[in-house]
């Protein structure tokens, strides 16, 4: 059976992930009505001007919990996607306190809300492959069963997001899915490192940069486009079951530094590249290749855009992005 949707609540809605969901849902099913919590202010400009009157923004602080309570309740969605989090590992290293405070709590009062609410969503938890740390190369591909042992701060934020939604699942009966993403192209999240580099060689191309920074460039990684990711997260919604866990990432096999070569590759000219100290993480993921089994098996999801092209697509956007200004506060 296939669900429908007449309420759609997407939190972080402004930020990279929750605007592409949400143009991919206004594509999809124009019947949807879909409302958007947001603090700062992001991509909001972006999503107005595209969609005009198709969005309703919330601005919504959720570590406040009398707050988020009282418009879930005004709301009454039938589906919700949390994407609301600081999602900046490098920068969780270097701030885990604030990481922790706001991605557990936002989460946890989502929920709680949600639980003493006259509504009964779908609530789909956006959760990352990071929470499964490094995996030895006998396990991969990684699949659901895999143990979860975060390395970074972020990971551990998100691993306690993971757990507390299978607690009310469990325990209170929400109707909670969880998805754990692997890699995928976002030129909209800047801190992301493919797209830190295409968004460099953009700006080399202008003659804005004289190289490229980069961190560590020996992790291995499965890609996913965005497009295919989107898509991921509506087919989870729709055709997902309740209380399972869903790995989702892409078939292609590449490392930091494959990656970033492909890049250069398609440059308009040439591309330096320099080391910089300061993107290396205390501790990194070296090898995460994905199982999709699962996923594939309960939703019937395919990917559409090949892997070249997905990295064509990430480059030209970040050459029309350097022109956005994109407002935060």
């Amino acid at each position: 059976m296939i669900r429908k949707f007449k309420k759609c609540l997407i939190t972080g809605i402004t930020g990279s992930g929750g605007s592409y969901l949400a143009e991919y849902i206004i594509k999809k099913s124009n019947k949807t009505r879909i409302f958007g919590f947001f603090r700062s202010y992001g991509y909001k400009n972006l999503l107005e001007k595209k969609h005009k009157n198709r969005i309703s923004f919330l601005k919504v602080d959720m570590t406040n919990y009398s707050l988020v309570q009282k418009k879930i309740n005004l709301i009454k969605p039938d589906v919700i996607f949390h994407l609301a989090s600081n999602a900046d590992v490098r920068g969780s290293f270097d701030f885990p306190i604030e990481h922790a405070k706001n991605n557990n709590l936002i989460t946890v009062n989502l929920l709680e809300s949600v639980r003493r609410s006259t509504c009964n969503p779908i609530i789909m938890i956006c959760s990352t492959s990071e929470v499964y740390g490094n995996v030895s190369k006998k396990d991969m591909p990684i699949n659901e069963k895999q143990k979860i042992a975060p390395i970074n701060p972020y990971a551990v934020s998100k691993t306690y997001q993971d757990l507390i939604s299978q607690v009310y699942h469990k325990s209170f009966d929400l109707k909670i899915i969880i998805t754990r993403m692997f890699s995928y192209t976002n030129a909209r999240r800047l801190n992301l490192f493919q797209t830190a580099f295409a968004k460099q060689i953009a700006l080399c191309e202008s003659g804005k940069l004289k190289y490229v920074k980069h961190g560590n460039l020996k992790s291995v990684r499965t890609f996913v486009d965005i497009d295919d990711a989107m898509s991921a997260y509506w087919l989870a919604a729709t055709k997902g079951k309740i209380g399972e866990i869903y790995n989702i990432g892409g078939d292609k096999i590449i490392s930091v530094k494959e990656f970033l070569n492909k890049l250069i590759k398609l440059a308009k000219k040439k591309i330096n590249t320099k080391l910089d100290k300061n993107l290396l993480r205390p501790q990194d993921l070296t090898l995460q290749i994905a199982s999709s089994k699962k996923f594939i098996a309960h939703t019937g999801w395919k990917k559409t855009v090949d892997f070249e092209d997905s990295v064509k697509k990430l480059l030209n956007e970040c050459r029309r992005g350097i022109k956005w200004k994109i407002k935060k506060y």
